[in-house]
């Protein structure tokens, strides 16, 4: 199946980019410009990749937590219907909704409600994106779990915790974080940004210097994942993991989020990237 290439809204976003510098950065306004220059089978992707936050604030709002993630497609009414009645999630997730909601229920027998709800529901997000159509979002979201489970590991053994209770899903780099006692966990030969992890968890006393470190480490991954992808809806993914980021930043710290806004819009050079690609 041949990708579709968004040669003018690429040229758009930057456009779109330098003029939020004077009035704002709305990460909103962002993706709801890629969504409408998209197609629907594309569209289906960039929601998919929201989907965490949405999971993100339904579990908050389970948990009786006030913060919401603005990223988040759902509205605050819309996150109380969801746990009452799961229609907008995919499939997977609105399984783990409904058998935590009714734990003696046909749907709790094929899920372990034991675990805490949000590994439950993380674990069904990141198995449906296991299956996305977008190369770039399967290969992101491997990351991205990897990465979150590498992060609770580290602290888990610092804090003499059991590592099985914070690592979300299964395969070989969970079983390898549950039974190696190796610094690495020996996976320094299988992922080459694991040492960038455990230094940023393990060195950083200051939790907004670790969060940036970390985040620094998914920036150069979703360029990476991107390296030869320019107009498709894979480029356009990995530009939007990096609003994501600019838009965290921006809120968290705002020098930050402008230099790092300034590396988004650089990014998005579209002669270079035409040029690069001939």
């Amino acid at each position: 199946m041949f990708a579709t290439d968004y040669y003018c809204l690429v040229a758009g976003l930057r456009e779109y980019a330098l003029d939020a510098d004077t009035k704002g950065f709305d990460a909103r306004a962002i993706v709801d410009e890629v969504i409408d220059g998209v197609s629907a089978r594309d569209a289906r992707q960039v929601r998919l990749l929201y989907g965490y936050y949405d999971c993100e604030n339904l579990a908050a709002l389970r948990a009786g937590r006030t913060a919401c993630n603005p990223l988040g497609f759902l509205t605050r009414e819309e996150l109380e219907e969801e746990l009452r009645n799961p229609a907008r999630m995919p499939e997977a997730v609105a399984r783990v909704i409904r058998a935590y909601a009714d734990p003696e229920g046909e749907e709790a027998l094929e899920i372990d409600t034991t675990q805490r709800f949000e590994r439950a529901l993380f674990g069904a997000y990141y198995t449906v994106c296991e299956a996305a159509e977008s190369r770039f979002l399967r290969e992101w979201s491997a990351f991205d779990r990897n990465l979150r489970n590498i992060a609770a590991a580290v602290s888990a053994r610092a804090a003499g915790r059991a590592v099985e209770e914070t690592v979300v899903g299964g395969g070989e780099v969970v079983e390898q974080l549950q039974r190696s006692s190796a610094a690495d966990f020996g996976l320094r030969g299988e992922l080459p940004y694991v040492d960038a992890v455990i230094a940023a968890v393990n060195e950083e006393a200051n939790l907004v210097e670790k969060e940036h470190k970390l985040d620094l480490v998914r920036w150069r991954e979703a360029l990476e994942l991107a390296v030869f992808d320019y107009f498709d809806i894979d480029a356009l993914l990995s530009y939007l993991v990096r609003v994501n980021i600019v838009a965290r930043w921006s809120r968290l710290d705002p020098a930050r989020g402008r230099e790092l806004f300034a590396r988004l819009v650089e990014g998005l050079d579209a002669r270079q990237l035409i040029e690069n690609k001939q």
